[in-house]
Order: structure tokens, then C-alpha cells, then sequence
């Protein structure tokens, strides 16, 4: 048994039944043991580090009461995982979803606390949220549900201490309700939660942030290789607001999106979805709330397959922007036949450890998570920045901004992650340049 497979069984032992966590471990696990036996630093291991950052630092869980429409009294189960604060305040999103479980929160929390980490502002590591399903509520049932969740996350976050945001299920609707109910309880306004509306401290581009920074990264990515994103060929996984910015940034950028997703199928247009075709799905997500389905019915360039992903498209370029473990084995073997050269992740960890493996084994251009998605938290951050010195960026100022951060990361993950042939390992890289700057922390603290 070697020594990342008695890691990782360690932490099996000790999170029993929480694969979605094993997984994520995993995976920073086989980058980063074998670079610390490599530099031979032996801080690392006297302060045992790395199993240090596999324990949050704390876990909140509460029972979240809320009345329904008929007068129902309904129970969910609220959640805050406080990973790791080493480097600033714990930041992550609020996740309402009923696939919502303590293994979930903690893969996103650690990865959190990575990505965070390489975005270069001083962030630490959190998640949170519900097993509430947000998906055929009232708004009165959601805000309902929201202000008995707030009352009782409030006494555990501060904007010193954890700032929450949005994440899957909880969209600028939750998050308004979210936060009036914490400045009702806290008779304070600061920049608490992450991604308000904008007459009331939220940041312009913080909703289109993580699309457009994975698009930035894939940008960086291609030119490494003297390539560019026009005139490729695109497919994006899901069609909320990581994937739909993700799509803008692609047609502005001469790409052609050819593939979006949801719960029910998957449309293709062969010759590329247009702006106003693209506007028509935006209305139809955001405001309609319907099935892409209805896309198909309206435009007969596109065509609606029910219950398929999209991978199985001939493409160049691949954005999976849904959820964790989209991509399986059989998936990433499709891709890479089909001549993709480029999986850029939009979302946390959309690909199975197997799937990564064929991606590094064929060697293409491959944006891990951590990496790619980190344009979201980055203009949170800004965002709580705008609050506390109580001013607006423009869109411009905060666009540029974004494209530096994503920049930087890519540089980091270049720094760390390129072999002695020249070869880049995006993966190493991203797990690489985050445990550092977290370990580093860690080391100057002592043991806590």
C-alpha cells in the first residue's frame, strides 16, 4: 500500500459513507503528496498539513422550520461547513437542493478552500445550505423557508468571520430574501452574503462572474498552445447562470455553442445558437422557468433529445457548467473519440476521478474545477471589498479585474503545474499553487 492510498483510506475511515468527499481528497492527494516528497520539506509533514485541511474546522447543522401555503408545518435540515480560514474569512455558497447531504458540503468546502485560495484575495474555505427543494415553491413558501434558515446561520456568520453566497437552488431571489432577514436580525448592514441585488450592495457581473471566468481560463488554456476559442466548436452541460454566461462569453468570442443541458435532455444547434436565440433560453430559464424543451418548439434549428447529456456531440471545446460527477469514464472516452481538445469546468468537480484520468492520459487541454470556476468567488470577494469601503465598480473596472484574477490563476497552475518536458498538468498546478498558500498560513499559526 503506498502512501497516498493510506491517506486517502485514512480519511475513508474517518468520514465514513461520504464518497463525494473521498473523492475530492483524493484528487489533491495524488498531486500533492508526490510534490512534498519531492521537495522534501519536512514542515509539511512534522505539522501534518495536509490532515489538518481534510478536517473542517467546524461543522453547524440545525433543523429549519418553515410553513407552506396550506399551513403545513415542513422540516428540512440546515447546514454550514467551516472549512478552513487560514487565509481570511470562510466564504462559499448556500446550496438548496434536495441531493444535499454532509458529503456533498464537505467536497465543496475543501474545494472551496483551494480555489479560494488560488483567486489571490484573502478568502477561506465554507459551504452550506439545505436539503430544501426550491424547484415548485411559491415565493412566499421560499421566503418563508429562507428566513427560518437565516435565523438561525445568522449567529454563525459575520463579515469577519463566514460570507455566504449563492450556489445551486439559491439564486438572487433566496439571497434578497436571505439577507433581509439577516439585517432584520443583526439591526447591522454589511457585506455579510455575496451576490445581492444591486440596490443594495451587490456587485455588477458577480451573476455572469463564473461563466465568464471559466471562458477566460479556456482562454488562457488555448493560448498556451497558440490556439484561440473562435470558430471552435462548443458544448455546455446546464442552462442556469454559470452555463448560460458561460455560453455569452463563447458567442462573444466567436465561439460556436452548439450544446446546452437541464434535468430533461439536451438541445443541439449544429450551426450555433445566436444572441437572440440565447436570449430566448435566458428568458425561458430565469423568467418562464420551463423546460429547454420548449427552446426546440419555438426555433427549428434546435433540436431537443430527451434524457441525454450533451457529450456524445462531436465538439471541440467542452464546458461541463451542471454539477459534480457529469462526466463519467464512458463520457470522457466519448469526448476525447470525438476530438474534443479542451474540458474547461465550469462547475465543482463535474468530472469522475476516472474521467480526469483518460483526460491526463490523452493530454489535452484540461481545467479542473478549483481552477476554472474561481471567477464566481473572485468577484464575491470584490464584491465584499465594494462594501467595505461602501462604493460600486463598473463593469468594465470589474470585468478587467475578473480577466486579470483568472490570468493569475492560470499562471499559478502554470507555474506549478508544467513537467520537465513542458507539458502542463492543470490539475497538479491548481492543487499544487492552492495547498501552498493554505499551508503556509497553516505553518505561521503553530498548531490550532
Amino acid at each position: 500500500m503506498d502512501e497516498i492510498e493510506r491517506f486517502v483510506n485514512g480519511v475513508k475511515r474517518r468520514n465514513i459513507g461520504q464518497p463525494e468527499f473521498h473523492q475530492a481528497v483524493e484528487e489533491v492527494a495524488r498531486s500533492v503528496l508526490p510534490y512534498l516528497k519531492k521537495i522534501q520539506d519536512p514542515r509539511y509533514k512534522k505539522a501534518s498539513i495536509l490532515e489538518r485541511m481534510t478536517e473542517p474546522d467546524r461543522i453547524v447543522v440545525f433543523r429549519v422550520c418553515w410553513e407552506d401555503d396550506k399551513n403545513n408545518v415542513r422540516v428540512n435540515r440546515g447546514f454550514r461547513v467551516q472549512f478552513n480560514n487560514s487565509i481570511g474569512p470562510y466564504k462559499g455558497g448556500l446550496r438548496f437542493d434536495k441531493s444535499v447531504n454532509l458529503s456533498i458540503l464537505k467536497f465543496l468546502g475543501f474545494e472551496q478552500t483551494f480555489k479560494n485560495a488560488l483567486t489571490t484575495l484573502p478568502m477561506g474555505g465554507a459551504k452550506g445550505g439545505s436539503n430544501f427543494n426550491p424547484r415548485g415553491k411559491s415565493n412566499n413558501e421560499i421566503m418563508r423557508f429562507c428566513q427560518s434558515f437565516m435565523t438561525e446561520l445568522h449567529r454563525h456568520i459575520g463579515h469577519h468571520i463566514d460570507i455566504p453566497a449563492g450556489d445551486l437552488g439559491c439564486g438572487a431571489r433566496e439571497v434578497s430574501y436571505l439577507f433581509g432577514q439577516y439585517k432584520r436580525l443583526t439591526n447591522t448592514f454589511t457585506g455579510t452574503i455575496t451576490g445581492k441585488g444591486l440596490s443594495f450592495g451587490g456587485s455588477q457581473i458577480r451573476t455572469e462572474a463564473t461563466g465568464y471566468g471559466s471562458v477566460y481560463f479556456a482562454r488562457e488554456m488555448l493560448k498556451e498552445k497558440k490556439d484561440a476559442i473562435d470558430g471552435k466548436r462548443c458544448v455546455v452541460s446546464g442552462s442556469g447562470n454559470v452555463a448560460l454566461y458561460t455560453a455569452e462569453k463563447l458567442i462573444e468570442l466567436g465561439g460556436k455553442v452548439i450544446a446546452l443541458s437541464d434535468r430533461d435532455g439536451t438541445i443541439h444547434c449544429a450551426k450555433g445558437l445566436d444572441s437572440d436565440q440565447l436570449d430566448f433560453i435566458k428568458d425561458l430559464k430565469f423568467n418562464r422557468r420551463e423546460s429547454l424543451r420548449e427552446a426546440a418548439k419555438e426555433h427549428e434549428e434546435i433540436e431537443f433529445k430527451d434524457d441525454q447529456k450533451p457529450w456524445d456531440i462531436e465538439c471541440d471545446l467542452a464546458f461541463p457548467s451542471a454539477t459534480q460527477n457529469e462526466i463519467d469514464e464512458e463520457d470522457a472516452r466519448t469526448l476525447i473519440k470525438n476530438g474534443c481538445m479542451l474540458v474547461c469546468e465550469g462547475a465543482n468537480m463535474p468530472s469522475t476521478n476516472k474521467a480526469v484520468e483518460i483526460f491526463r492520459e490523452a493530454k489535452i487541454l484540461y481545467g479542473p474545477g478549483k481552477a476554472a470556476n474561481a471567477g464566481g468567488v473572485s468577484v464575491s470577494g470584490l464584491e465584499m471589498s465594494q462594501n467595505a469601503m461602501r462604493l460600486s465598480w463598473t463593469r468594465d473596472d470589474l470585468n478587467y479585474k475578473l480577466e486579470e484574477i483568472m490570468k493569475d490563476i492560470h499562471q499559478q497552475c502554470v507555474k506549478y503545474g508544467k513537467d520537465d518536458s513542458g507539458q502542463i498538468d492543470y490539475v497538479n498546478g491548481a492543487n499544487i499553487a492552492g495547498f501552498r498558500k493554505v499551508a503556509e498560513a497553516m505553518l505561521s499559526f503553530g498548531i490550532v
